[in-house]
C-alpha cells in the first residue's frame, strides 16, 4: 500500500484498529427480527397514485392503529401519515438556516429500504424506486431542514399522543406551601374548545358545515400593500370522491390490493388515490359498485366492493396530502432532484472552488389550506455540498496524528450530515464500522451473497478505490412491524461515496469566506421574487407538468399572492430620565450609550482575573470601564486584579475558587482568556453559575484588542455586566396592569441522548422589568408538564413574595411548537397549566397562551413602486394566508439588514382574557423590544429569548441546573 495513503486494515507494520472505546450501541440479535434489504419495515396502508404498483419496499413509515370512526385524525392515518411521539421542543437540529449555517439533516423517512443488519447494506446500495405517496405523505411536505440561510430549521410535523404530556400536579416546595393560602375547590375555567370535525356517516355526506370566521383581524397601524410568497391554487374539479374499498374474502397483501383494483382502471379511470382501503377519485361512480377478480396465487375470485361514503370539496383537509404528492410529481417532471425534503438542480450548482463548496439551488414547496383557500407555499432553498469525501476528511485526521486516530475520527465525524451522490440520500453518521470494509459480504434480499466492491460495480458503476476503507453506520429511527414488533436496522455506507454537506467549522470562523457564500444564499427579496417566477414560468410552459396537476383539477396562478397588510406605530422607549420614540428601523443603539439606565447595580466589589501576557488588555478595560460608567448612571470601582501565570483551566479555576471562598463576597467576576477556548469558557461558567453561584463575564483578549472599538465594545460589555447583577435597562409602556409574561422554550442536548432541557422565564413587576428564571433537565421519554407545571408554581410563588398578590394576567409564550402539536397544547397543556392555579384559595386569573414559531417558510415583501423590497420592523398580516382554525398572525418585528423579511408566526391557542387582536399584536410587538442585549428589536418576544438563552447555557456548558441564588437575575446574557 502507498504509505502516503490511510491504512484501515491492520498489519504488523500498520496502524491496527480495534473497536472503538466505550460500549457501542446495541444491535438486533437475530438476523429474524431485523429486515432485509427487500423487506418492509410495516405493512400499513399506502397510498398508489394512478393506480401503479407499489411494493413494500417503498414503505417507510411506523405503522399507527386505525380508528373506527372517520375524524380528520383518522383519516390522516389512512392517508399514510404517522402519529409519532415527540417532546415540544425543536427536534432535531436541521441544516442550513437563514443566519444560522447548519449541517443539514438526514433524510431518514426517505431512505430507501434496504435496512439490514450490520452485514446488509442498506438504502445506499440500491437505486431509490418510485417513492409511494404512503412514504411521501409520512414526511412534513415543507421544512427548513435544507434551506439555506432561514434561521432555525422546521421540526417534522408531528402529532403527539397523550402519552408524552403529564398528568397531575407537581407537588408544592416547602417554601411554597408555607407563604401561601391553602388549598382550594378546583376552579372552574371555561374555554372554548376548537371546533372538531363530526365523523361521517355510511351514507354519502357532503362537506363539514362551515365554521363561523374567527374574529383574528385586527386594525391599529398604517396599511402597507405586501407581498407573500404563496401562489394562489384555482380547484376546477367540482368535488372529489371518496369512496371506501372491501375485499371479500378478505385480502392481506397491499400488493394485491393495489394490482386487483388496477385491473378495473376502465371503471376508476386512471386518476386514482388509494390507501388499500379508502380510494379518492375525481369522478363520481355509482354508490355502490362490485368488481370481481381472480387472484393469481391460487385462482380464487375475489369481489370487490366500491361504496360511496363522502364527497368532499376540492380543497378539503382530507385532499391536501395527495395533491402534495401530485406537486412532488411536477417538481420531477422538471427535472429538480430530491434530496431530504427538497428539490435541487445540481446541473446549476454554483462552485467556490477556493472553498471546495457548490452551492446547489433549489426549492421547498407544498400546498397547503389556509384562510383564503389553497395556496401553493414556495421558497428558495439551498443545499451546500463539500467536495471532500469523507474518507478525505479521515486520511487528512490520520495524518495529522496516529496514536489517537479512530477517536479523533469519531469525535470530528459523528452527528455529521452526508450526501451518496449515487442517489441524492442525506444521513447522520451514527458510528464507525472499524471491524468491516467493502470487500466483506452481505445478503441481498434474494439470498444472494454479495461484497459492497461488487455490489456498487454491478447497481452503479462504481469502482472503489480504497478496498480497506471501514464503513460509516447509520441508524435509522425503529419502526413497528406488522405484530408490533419494534424493528431497528443500519445502513452501511462507504467513506469514499460519502461527501460531507454543511459549512466546515474552520470557514465558520473566516469572515471573507462567510460573506462569498452569503452573497450565493442570501438573496433580495428581488431576487427571491425572480427565483419563484422562474419556477412558475417552467411549470407553466411544461405541457407534462400541466397536465399532471389538470388530473385533479389544479391550476397554479402565474405570480406571487399580492394583499393588504400593516405596520404597527413605533413604540416608546423609557429610560430614567427621558423617553424617545424608536426611528425606522426600529435601533436605539445611539441612544443606549447616553442614556441613564432605569436601574442600575454599582460595581464597587468586582474581581478580574487574566494571564500574563494580557496585562496592558486588562489595565486597559479597567481604565475604559470606568470612564464609561458615569453616562449609563453606573459607579464602577477598581477591581482586585489577579494575574495568572498561564492560561490552564486549572490555574483559572483554582485561583476563582480561592478568592471566592477566601476574600468574602464579590459581586462579579470578570475573566480574560485568550483564543476561542471552550473548555476555559464552560469551566468558568460551571464554577461561577453552578458550584460558587456568582454573576460571570468571561471576555475574549482578541475583542478588547482593538483601541479604535474598544470604547464601544467596554460600553456593551458594562451594559450585559449590570444586567446580569439585577440592573434594568430600558422598557415600554405596558397599559395592562397586574401582568405576569411568561416565556418557555426547549433545548435538545444531542451529547447527552437528546436530553430534554426547558427554560422558563417570568416578569416579577408590572414594567416587565425583573424576571425569574428556571432550568429543568428531562429525561426523553419524560413528560414535559411535570416540568412546566413545577417552574409556573414557582414563579407564581415569587411574583407574590416580591408584589404581595397574584398576578391577575398571565400571557405564556411558548416556543418550540410544531402545527402538529398544536392541538395537544390548547387540550392538554392548556389546562393542566390552569389546574395549577387551583392549588391558590380563590384565585382565577385570565390567561392568554401564545405559541411562536420561528421555522417559518413564509416571505413578506414590501410591494410598493413597482418594485419588492424588506418591509420595515412591525409589518403584519393577520388574514388570507393565517390558519383556518386558530387565531394567528404572521409579525415581522425586526429590522432585516440582509436577505428577505422572514416574520415569526404567533398562534393563540388560549385567552380567557378577552384580549382583542389588536391588544395581542401591540403586546407581542412591544415584547420584541425588551431583550436587553440588543438595542433594538428581535424576531422573537423577550421572554422567550431569556428562556432559550437560559435554556442553551444549561444545556450546552453547565449540563446541570443552576444556583437557585442566581435565578433572579439575568446571569445567562
Amino acid at each position: 500500500m502507498d504509505p502516503t495513503r490511510l491504512p484501515f486494515r491492520g498489519s504488523p507494520s500498520r496502524l491496527q484498529f480495534g473497536p472503538m472505546p466505550g460500549p457501542r450501541r446495541p444491535v438486533p440479535a437475530s438476523e429474524e427480527q431485523v429486515p432485509s434489504r427487500g423487506l418492509p419495515f410495516s405493512r400499513g396502508p399506502r397510498f398508489d397514485m394512478k393506480g401503479e404498483w407499489t411494493s413494500h419496499q417503498e414503505e417507510k413509515r411506523e405503522e399507527e392503529p386505525l380508528s373506527s370512526d372517520h375524524t380528520v385524525a383518522s383519516m390522516m392515518q389512512k392517508l399514510g401519515f404517522e402519529t409519532k411521539s415527540a417532546l415540544f421542543g425543536r427536534g432535531t437540529t436541521l441544516p442550513l438556516g437563514r443566519g444560522v449555517f447548519g449541517r443539514g439533516k438526514p433524510d431518514d423517512d426517505a431512505a430507501t429500504p434496504s435496512e439490514v443488519s450490520s452485514a446488509v447494506p442498506l438504502a445506499t446500495a440500491v437505486p431509490a424506486p418510485p417513492m409511494s405517496l404512503a412514504t411521501r405523505l409520512e414526511r412534513p411536505f415543507l421544512g427548513r431542514g435544507s434551506i439555506f440561510g432561514r434561521g432555525e430549521p422546521e421540526p417534522p410535523v408531528v402529532t403527539l399522543r397523550r402519552a408524552f404530556i403529564g398528568r397531575g400536579i407537581a407537588p408544592l416546595s416547602a417554601s411554597v406551601s408555607s407563604s401561601l393560602p391553602q388549598l382550594s375547590k378546583p376552579a372552574a375555567q371555561s374555554r372554548e374548545l376548537l371546533p372538531t370535525q363530526g365523523a361521517p356517516s355510511s351514507a354519502v355526506t357532503g362537506e363539514v358545515a362551515k365554521r363561523e370566521p374567527l374574529l383574528k383581524k385586527g386594525s391599529k397601524g398604517l396599511p402597507r400593500k405586501l407581498a407573500v410568497n404563496l401562489i394562489r391554487i384555482h380547484c376546477q374539479n367540482e368535488a372529489v370522491y371518496q369512496y371506501h374499498v372491501t375485499y371479500s374474502p378478505c385480502v392481506e397483501s397491499m400488493n394485491m390490493r393495489f394490482g386487483m383494483l388496477k385491473e378495473h382502471k376502465s371503471v376508476t379511470g386512471d386518476v386514482t388515490a388509494f390507501d388499500g382501503t379508502i380510494l379518492y377519485l375525481p369522478v363520481k361512480l355509482e354508490k355502490i359498485v362490485n368488481l370481481a377478480c381472480q387472484r393469481k396465487t391460487d385462482g380464487e375470485t375475489i369481489n370487490l366492493k366500491i361504496q360511496l361514503t363522502k364527497v368532499l370539496e376540492p380543497n378539503s383537509d382530507l385532499c391536501i396530502p395527495f395533491y402534495n404528492v401530485v406537486f412532488r410529481r411536477v417538481m420531477k417532471i422538471l427535472d429538480l432532484k430530491l434530496v431530504g425534503r427538497n428539490f435541487y438542480d445540481p446541473t446549476n450548482a454554483t462552485v467556490l472552488q477556493q472553498y471546495r463548496l457548490q452551492v446547489w439551488p433549489g426549492y421547498a414547496a407544498s400546498i397547503r389550506r389556509t384562510d383564503g383557500g389553497l395556496f401553493l407555499l414556495a421558497d428558495v432553498s439551498h443545499k451546500v455540498i463539500r467536495n471532500d469525501s469523507v474518507l478525505d476528511i479521515m486520511q487528512a485526521i490520520f495524518h495529522q496524528g496516529k496514536e489517537n486516530f479512530q477517536d479523533e475520527c469519531t469525535k470530528q465525524l459523528l452527528g455529521n450530515i452526508i450526501i451518496t451522490r449515487y442517489n441524492n440520500r442525506t444521513y447522520r453518521i451514527d458510528d464507525i464500522e472499524w471491524k468491516k470494509c467493502p470487500q466483506d459480504r452481505f445478503t441481498m434480499s434474494d439470498g444472494k451473497s454479495i461484497t459492497f466492491l461488487e455490489y456498487y460495480r454491478t447497481n452503479y458503476g462504481i469502482t472503489i478505490k480504497e478496498k480497506e476503507q471501514p464503513l460509516l453506520v447509520h441508524r435509522p429511527k425503529a419502526k413497528v412491524g406488522p405484530k408490533g414488533e419494534v424493528l431497528k436496522g443500519e445502513i452501511l455506507l462507504l467513506p469514499e461515496l460519502s461527501f460531507m454537506t454543511g459549512i466546515p467549522d474552520k470557514m465558520r470562523k473566516d469572515f471573507r469566506a462567510m460573506k462569498d457564500l452569503t452573497q450565493q444564499i442570501n438573496l433580495s427579496p428581488e431576487q427571491h421574487h425572480i427565483s419563484l417566477m422562474k419556477l412558475l414560468m417552467n411549470i407553466n410552459k411544461c405541457e407534462a407538468a400541466r397536465n399532471e396537476l389538470g388530473r385533479w383539477g389544479l391550476i397554479v396562478d402565474e405570480d406571487i399572492y399580492k394583499t393588504e397588510g400593516r405596520v404597527l406605530p413605533a413604540e416608546k422607549i423609557n429610560f430614567r430620565e427621558s423617553s424617545f420614540i424608536t426611528n425606522q428601523e426600529a435601533d436605539w443603539n445611539r441612544e443606549i450609550g447616553r442614556e441613564i439606565s432605569i436601574s442600575t447595580i454599582p460595581m464597587n466589589f468586582w474581581v478580574l482575573f487574566y494571564p500574563k501576557r494580557c496585562l496592558d488588555q486588562a489595565r486597559e478595560l479597567i481604565n475604559v470601564l470606568v470612564k464609561i460608567a458615569g453616562p449609563v448612571g453606573m459607579q464602577v470601582g477598581q477591581p482586585a486584579c489577579v494575574e495568572l501565570k498561564d492560561d490552564r483551566v486549572e490555574s483559572y479555576i483554582r485561583s476563582i475558587r480561592t478568592h471566592l471562598g477566601s476574600e468574602g463576597r464579590f459581586q462579579m467576576v470578570v475573566c480574560i482568556i485568550t483564543g476561542n477556548r471552550d473548555d476555559l469558557y464552560s469551566a468558568i461558567k460551571k464554577l461561577c453559575c453552578v458550584q460558587s453561584p456568582v454573576p460571570s463575564q468571561v471576555i475574549n483578549a482578541r475583542t478588547v484588542s482593538q483601541p479604535n472599538r474598544l470604547r464601544s465594545i467596554a460600553q456593551k460589555i458594562l451594559l450585559q455586566i449590570n444586567c446580569k447583577m439585577g440592573g434594568e435597562l430600558w422598557g415600554v409602556d405596558i397599559p395592562l396592569k397586574q401582568l405576569m409574561v411568561i416565556g418557555v422554550d426547549v433545548y435538545h442536548d444531542p451529547s447527552r441522548g437528546m436530553r430534554s432541557v426547558l427554560g422558563f422565564a417570568a416578569s416579577m413587576n408590572s414594567t416587565l422589568t425583573r424576571w425569574y428564571s428556571r432550568v429543568v433537565f428531562q429525561l426523553p421519554q419524560q413528560e414535559i408538564m411535570d416540568s412546566l407545571k413545577l417552574c409556573f408554581l414557582s414563579s407564581l410563588q415569587k411574583y407574590y413574595e416580591v408584589n404581595h398578590c397574584l398576578p391577575d394576567k398571565i400571557a405564556v409564550y411558548r416556543d418550540g411548537v410544531s402545527d402538529g402539536q398544536l392541538t395537544t397544547v390548547a387540550e392538554y397543556e392548556v389546562p393542566q397549566l390552569q389546574k395549577c392555579f387551583e392549588t391558590f384559595v380563590n384565585y382565577h386569573p385570565r390567561m392568554v397562551v401564545m405559541v411562536v414559531q420561528k421555522r417559518v417558510s413564509t416571505n413578506l415583501y414590501l410591494a410598493e413602486g413597482g418594485r419588492l423590497e424588506t418591509p420595515p420592523p412591525g409589518t403584519i398580516l393577520d388574514h388570507t394566508v393565517t390558519k383556518r382554525n386558530w387565531i394567528d398572525f404572521y409579525l415581522l418585528a425586526h429590522h432585516v439588514r440582509q436577505g428577505c423579511g422572514i416574520p415569526t408566526h404567533y398562534i393563540c391557542v388560549l385567552n380567557t382574557a378577552n384580549l382583542s387582536p389588536d391588544h395581542l399584536q401591540r403586546l407581542t410587538y412591544k415584547l420584541c423590544h425588551m431583550y436587553w442585549n440588543w438595542p433594538g428589536t428581535i424576531r422573537v418576544p423577550a421572554p422567550c429569548k431569556y428562556a432559550h438563552k437560559l435554556a442553551f447555557l444549561a444545556g450546552q456548558v453547565l449540563h446541570h441546573e443552576p444556583a437557585m441564588q442566581l435565578c433572579e437575575k439575568l446571569f445567562f446574557l
